[in-house]
């Protein structure tokens, strides 16, 4: 099965070019894993002078993609709105691995997070499926919210003016089974009535892929998904995926709370 990464899904630290926007998509992406970072603490976690890394945070605060308080630097509003804000993509991988663990012991196909970072659904962590052929994405590959059910959740959740800018700036189609505009919003209104993104081949041919929202008081985070090969993903296996999709999102969840509330009032057992 042909892995849905391409050279334009790369991560900018495994770009064959080092350009300046892929310089500047680092510094984002590293605001991100990191929840707030100082300017001199990015500097030598990129190996950047310091000077450049300003000129970045400048231009990324201009547009609205970074917030600076206090001296550090965090996620501005035009990409994380909501419950996202206090929620570190360190975090997600954090408590998503066990989930993600379990998702493909369960289901046997490969498990995967994802969350929103601007137009972009970004592959934060998988484990995947042990099978000699299976459907992977790279952790950090960068993907078009429109295509997919993982990305078409964080959508689907999106604030009404995210979904404006992605179809003001085009759909483009991935495979011929990605929705165009004119598909889109239905497909959209199936997941929030369901709670479960569904798709087929959108991103890679002969593929499944499922999903459900992480979602906290305020919006959603991310989504926690499986996809694999459309012959050993029937009907069945949808269906019991669903229900483990919905357990899977509400674990991540908990376990968030678990974090940002500790105490003995707070603890958790999980079998």
């Amino acid at each position: 099965m042909n892995r849905a990464s391409t050279a334009r899904d790369r991560p900018p630290e495994e770009a064959g070019e080092d350009t300046s926007f892929a310089r500047g998509l680092r510094v984002l992406l590293t605001i991100a894993d990191r929840g707030e970072v100082r300017a001199e603490q990015l500097a030598t976690l990129l190996d950047t002078p310091a000077s450049t890394i300003y000129r970045y945070l400048r231009t990324l605060t201009e547009f609205g993609f970074v917030d600076r308080r206090d001296g550090r630097y965090l996620l501005g509003p035009r990409l994380v709105i909501g419950a996202g804000t206090n929620v570190t993509s360190e975090q997600l991988i954090r408590v998503g691995d066990p989930v993600l663990q379990m998702l493909v012991a369960e289901s046997g196909e490969t498990a995967v997070i994802m969350r929103r970072i601007g137009l972009a659904a970004v592959c934060l962590h998988q484990v995947e499926s042990p099978h000699a052929l299976r459907v992977s994405l790279d952790p950090g590959a960068s993907l078009p919210l429109h295509a997919g059910a993982m990305a078409r959740v964080l959508l689907a959740y999106a604030l009404p003016e995210i979904l404006d800018e992605v179809l003001a700036q085009g759909l483009d189609r991935v495979t011929p089974e990605t929705p165009d505009a004119a598909a889109l919003p239905e497909t959209l209104a199936m997941i929030r009535a369901s709670g479960i993104g569904r798709s087929e081949g959108e991103l890679v041919p002969g593929s499944v892929g499922m999903a459900a929202p992480i979602m906290r008081t305020g919006g959603i985070v991310g989504s926690v998904g499986v996809i694999g090969p459309r012959a050993r993903c029937g009907m069945t296996w949808r269906a019991r995926v669903g229900r483990l999709l919905t357990e899977a999102a509400r674990s991540i969840v908990l376990s968030l709370e678990d974090e940002a509330h500790p105490g003995p009032e707070n603890v958790t057992i999980r079998s």
